[in-house]
């Protein structure tokens, strides 16, 4: 029996988000919980400026000081190293990516119980800058492809979809949201992937381990599927 409900916000564009999900997914195996999958849409000129590059890398366009620079290409570094663990690809994005679009997918999908298959695809495509998050027909044809009924998407996009997804973010932020991906469990707020240690420890802590389970208490967020506790 499900016990607690972890909810977990997530944004498409966060390189961070991505090598998330599947060690997030590790809580579910391991202890009586849920997961509550929502979006939290980043807006990244707030506090990491504006960038447009080329193939190349040549910048076309940007609004971003020496810092946010230096913050930026060391983060997909970091980043793309994670991923080399787990043989995930991260290619930095050449703009600044509006995700709600393929965010208000995420709540659609999750409505036709397809939020996995959805969610798996439009991370791997877009991380190797196969998808157009901001196409609604790219949007319509993945949720096609992983068992959705796309039809009424776009009247979802424009309407129920963008009112559900305003509203999560703003009631996100008076939670105290502001990055992602941020674990909330009995309104205490964890951000990054380095808590999930802390948190199965919570879990334990409150006896919702699964038979033979314990909590590691290590602060690496190295993870990679055959990692020692994991």
């Amino acid at each position: 029996m499900v016990d607690k409900c972890v909810t977990v916000y997530i944004d498409y564009k966060s390189p961070y988000a991505y090598l998330a999900i599947e060690p997030t997914q590790t809580l579910v195996r391991d202890y009586n919980v849920s997961l509550n999958w929502l979006p939290y849409t980043l807006h990244i000129p707030d506090f990491l400026g504006s960038a447009k590059v080329n193939d190349q890398g040549q910048i076309l366009e940007q609004d971003r000081s020496p810092h946010q620079w230096r913050r930026v290409r060391y983060s997909y570094m970091d980043a793309r190293r994670y991923a080399n663990l787990c043989g995930l690809t991260i290619r930095g994005p050449r703009k600044i990516w509006d995700s709600s679009l393929a965010s208000i997918g995420l709540l659609y999908a999750k409505e036709q119980g397809n939020f996995h298959a959805y969610n798996s695809r439009v991370y791997e495509e877009f991380w190797r800058r196969e998808l157009n998050i901001e196409d609604q027909e790219a949007i319509k044809l993945i949720l096609s492809e992983t068992g959705s009924d796309s039809a009424n998407f776009e009247t979802y996009a424009s309407k129920k979809g963008r009112l559900l997804h305003d509203k999560i973010r703003s009631e996100a932020e008076e939670k105290g949201v502001f990055g992602v991906p941020t674990y909330v469990l009995d309104d205490e707020i964890f951000w990054g992937r380095e808590h999930l240690p802390l948190i199965r420890l919570r879990l334990s802590q409150k006896g919702l381990a699964r038979p033979g389970i314990k909590a590691p208490i290590d602060t690496t967020h190295a993870w990679h599927p055959d990692a020692p506790g994991w």
